[in-house]
């Protein structure tokens, strides 16, 4: 990141992996209770902020398919200043990096960013907490980038729980399906009633499988994303021969777990030879893939306290 008094630039938004992820329930507002286990990554958005006077929030950046208006980073922004009620503005300039409708977290993690950056650049000094209930009205996943450290999740995953996880390295593989959210959470077929864990449980299977702790649970939406998407199931299935894969979030990204860069990116190789000799089936076809480290914290962590 380059701070000046009038700009930040290069604020990193990194993307999240879903260790596991269970449905626990539903809540009479419509909502889905969940556990999970949020891991950062050093794979994501680069935004970039220049202060305006004037009190304006403007957006310099076309997203396809994403109006200005409804753009998380506006909304971000937006509602920091009504918060505050600062008369200062924001350029948002933003390099778009994650693909959207993967299960990576990237609107919700370019909206952290935006308050995170913004609560410096306009000099506000407000708390990580109070950053994290802004944020949720934003979206469920939006106070975990604020939180800044890998997180056993509850809730609708708003309750957080700090963990250390080892270092390690992934695989990120996204095939070509843009996977609405909404769309599988409100899928019949999705089961909510997974049995709940705690961070012990979570721990303790840690500690017996260095190579794939995640191996811990499962993602509960992923049997129904590999039904309503073959894409994703052709990909599933390409990975089983070389590494335990699994869905994070509510797709379409797959990743796996590797113990360094040369590791993962060797699988990478196998899995693009593994898809092309799949090749007659529609999931061989348009998918991207990224070798990416495990982080530790935020970049950002430290513009709020």
């Amino acid at each position: 990141m380059i701070e000046t008094t009038e700009s930040l630039r290069n604020c990193p938004a990194p993307a999240k992996l879903n260790l596991f992820l269970h449905i626990t329930g539903r809540r009479p507002d419509g909502y889905h209770t969940l556990q999970t286990v949020f891991q950062l990554i050093d794979w994501g958005d680069l935004l970039h902020f220049t202060l305006r006077r004037d009190g304006e929030v403007r957006r310099k950046t076309a997203v396809p398919g994403v109006p200005a208006a409804s753009d998380l980073v506006v909304r971000a922004a937006a509602l920091l200043k009504s918060h505050t009620g600062t008369g200062f503005g924001v350029d948002i300039e933003i390099d778009k990096r994650l693909p959207m409708g993967a299960g990576l977290g990237g609107g919700s993690s370019d909206a952290a960013t935006t308050l995170l950056a913004l609560n410096r650049l306009w000099q506000l000094d407000l708390p990580r907490e109070t950053l994290q209930m802004l944020g949720l009205q934003l979206g469920a996943d939006v106070p975990f980038f604020i939180f800044g450290r890998n997180a056993f999740a509850q809730g609708v995953g708003e309750a957080l729980q700090p963990v250390a996880l080892p270092e390690r390295c992934f695989l990120v593989v996204t095939p070509k399906a843009h996977v609405p959210t909404a769309e599988i959470f409100s899928d019949k077929s999705l089961t909510r009633d997974s049995e709940m864990v705690t961070i012990t449980d979570f721990l303790a299977q840690q500690s017996c499988s260095a190579r794939w702790p995640d191996s811990f649970g499962r993602n509960d939406m992923q049997s129904v994303v590999m039904g309503k998407y073959a894409e994703v199931a052709q990909v599933l299935r390409s990975f089983e021969s070389i590494a335990p894969a699994r869905m994070t979030g509510s797709g379409s990204s797959v990743f796996a777990v590797f113990g360094s860069i040369a590791e993962a990116e060797a699988a990478e190789v196998k899995l693009r030879a593994k898809l092309l000799e799949d090749g007659k089936s529609d999931g061989a076809s348009g998918w991207t893939s990224a070798v990416a480290r495990s982080l530790d914290t935020h970049p950002l962590h430290a513009l709020a306290s």
